[in-house]
């Protein structure tokens, strides 16, 4: 694996834009190893096979030529069949080795690739969200699933057969300058006539293939964007647009394929022609030699055999190096995913937290910029101190940077500058994993699993029992609904919870952040999907299990915050004003701005369901 640091602006499709370091031809394959070591054994016997399976195969030439010389050239009905049956021993031995080698590298291919896409996908569920901000999950998924096939490809077949076929041109080449030096002499010198065209055309393969498949995980990506936001999609009537350009990315995916196929073709055809041209005037001036009496017909038949073998092992593996520079492309991709250094990461010596959580925040002059937006401070000077079991509400125009609180104290990105501390310390010296296992949190759009009710909300917490669950769903006020259905509990919600209205969705992540039981709860707009009867019941859900427990809550209806012990007004990144609700609303600021807009507005709504009724 090479140690380079690589861009993760996975995007762009050449390398120049990308920041990718320029292809490393087949050397790239390198990167496989740390894969293939752990299984030397079943490595070196599949070597052994393959070997066995080559030599099998060169030993069929000199049973031929025996057979010709001494079994055909003779009334001996008994020394013919000696022949046959010694020819159809090599035979069986050809179909052991074969089974073997066969079953031995598919095996590991099928091993390698699994544990390739273990190790990869337990890299990148890691990285944080800065990656995902410049990377498309459809290319993700591409390298997770295209590029690993076609290292399957080379690592479970192709390798092998490349092996196989390098080991059979050697040996084949070897008995052909046993058999006649002089024709061998000429096959030699068809050699350096084959190899030209297979270096000129394996360069521009070699490019096309990584070109080729970067343009898949575009469409990849852009599929898997469009089908996500289906629902989007047919509210806007755009399908014949998304269509469209989906369409002409596959269109631009299958130019560049054509061209890779075309350079493939003219290399298979070019060699074809170039070997069998060979071979036709090996057997010309072979049959001269026969018939001058310098060569023996079973020599002859002998030399023309390991000739096919040596023209089918060289037109082999110039099959194969097409597989083997498209492995190296998908490699080289796979490498660069292993590569991404998450900016959040744990410490070298992370400091431990508190055994016993207090739920104490304090943030101290923070300022913070999206690394996809680096010109707007999303945070600027930010500053908040939380008391342990306190309930602070974080309230102020969209943008003013609520969120971006939350994405800091759940570390998915750290500040460019100040501190965040938890029970005391500074959480960019703890261990990540551990500073979010303090926190519960309630998103505004409940993400939901393709799994049942029960795993969905165990989720919280893994090694919860089944009565924790039902008493979590309870008293998220969800067992209601959660018991009509079709099995209860164990009802497949779909994907994306689709079977599920919104405020479902939101009542079941609401009991998966009870099941969790944090020491700081984190809502953000956590009842802005529910009606005004789910919201009354899980309100009183969440008042409970915020009694006693650090809170912030962030909210743009009011009403739902009046209840905090502080309100923080929060605007352009800054805290603009903090205080109850009776103290703000007298500084007439900011917050009485947005309270008395919102309170015009409910009063506007009623006035107009009155008077339509």
């Amino acid at each position: 694996m090479t140690e380079e640091t690589v861009s993760t602006d996975q995007g762009q499709t050449n390398d120049e834009k990308s920041g990718r370091p320029k292809p490393k031809k087949i050397s790239a394959l390198r990167g496989l190893m740390p894969f293939a070591r752990p299984y030397r054994l079943q490595i070196i016997f599949a070597i052994i096979a393959l070997t066995g399976a080559a030599a099998a195969t060169l030993a069929i030439g000199q049973a031929v030529r025996r057979m010709v010389d001494n079994g055909f050239g003779t009334a001996d009905g008994q020394l013919l069949d000696e022949y046959f049956i010694a020819l159809f021993g090599v035979f069986t031995l050809l179909a052991a080795f074969t089974f073997a080698r066969y079953y031995t590298v598919t095996w590991l291919g099928e091993r390698i690739v699994a544990d390739i896409r273990k190790a990869v996908y337990r890299h990148v569920i890691g990285l944080d969200r800065n990656f995902y901000e410049q990377t498309k999950t459809g290319e993700v998924m591409s390298r997770l699933t295209v590029d690993t096939e076609l290292i399957q490809t080379v690592v479970g077949s192709s390798a092998s057969m490349a092996l196989r076929n390098l080991l059979m041109f050697i040996g084949g080449l070897a008995m052909l300058i046993i058999t006649s030096p002089k024709l061998a002499g000429l096959v030699l010198a068809m050699v350096p006539i084959v190899v030209v065209p297979i270096i000129f055309f394996g360069r521009r393969l070699r490019k096309l293939s990584r070109l080729s498949q970067d343009k898949v995980a575009e469409v990849n990506a852009r599929a898997e964007e469009s089908l996500n936001a289906v629902q989007t999609v047919q509210a806007f009537t755009q399908e014949e647009f998304e269509r469209n350009r989906f369409s002409n990315a596959v269109g631009e995916t299958f130019a560049v394929a054509r061209k890779r196929i075309a350079v493939r073709a003219w290399l298979t055809a070019v060699i074809i022609l170039l070997i069998f041209g060979a071979i036709d005037a090996v057997l010309w001036l072979g049959a001269t030699d026969v018939a001058d009496g310098t060569m023996s017909s079973g020599e002859l038949t002998a030399f023309v055999f390991y000739a096919i073998v040596v023209a089918g092992s060289v037109g082999t593996l110039s099959e194969m190096w097409g597989d083997l520079q498209r492995a190296a492309g998908a490699t080289e991709r796979l490498i660069e995913l292993s590569q991404v250094v998450p900016e959040i990461g744990v410490p070298a010596n992370p400091v431990s937290l508190p055994d016993t959580p207090e739920g104490r925040l304090c943030l101290t002059d923070i300022h913070f910029n999206y690394p996809s937006r680096p010109e707007i401070a999303a945070l600027d000077g930010f500053g908040l101190d939380v008391k342990p079991g306190e309930t602070v509400a974080l309230v102020g125009p969209s943008g003013a940077g609520k969120s971006t609180v939350f994405q800091l104290l759940l570390r998915f990105y750290n500040p460019n500058s100040g501190t965040i501390t938890l029970d005391g310390v500074d959480i960019t010296n703890a261990d990540p994993s551990e500073v979010r296992k303090r926190f519960g949190l309630v998103p505004q759009d409940a993400v939901m699993f393709g799994t049942s009710a029960m795993e969905n909300i165990r989720y919280g917490r893994p090694e919860a029992t089944d009565a924790e669950v039902h008493a979590a769903a309870q008293a998220a006020g969800a067992a209601e609904f959660l018991d009509r259905l079709p099995e209860g509990y164990a009802t497949e919600l779909g994907e994306r919870g689709q079977r599920l209205s919104g405020g479902q969705r939101q009542r079941i992540a609401i009991a998966r952040a009870i099941l969790r039981d944090p020491a700081i709860l984190l809502l953000d707009e956590a009842t802005s999907a529910l009606d005004a009867e789910s919201e009354r019941m899980v309100q009183q859900a969440l008042d409970k299990l915020m009694h006693g427990r650090t809170t912030l809550v962030i909210a743009h209806r009011l009403a739902t915050v009046l209840k905090a012990d502080r309100i923080v007004v929060i605007d352009r990144g800054c805290v603009v004003a903090s205080g109850t609700h009776a103290e703000l609303m007298k500084q007439d600021g900011l917050y009485a701005r947005l309270a008395k807009l919102q309170f015009d507005q409910d009063r506007a709504a009623l006035s107009g369901i009155e008077a339509a009724d």
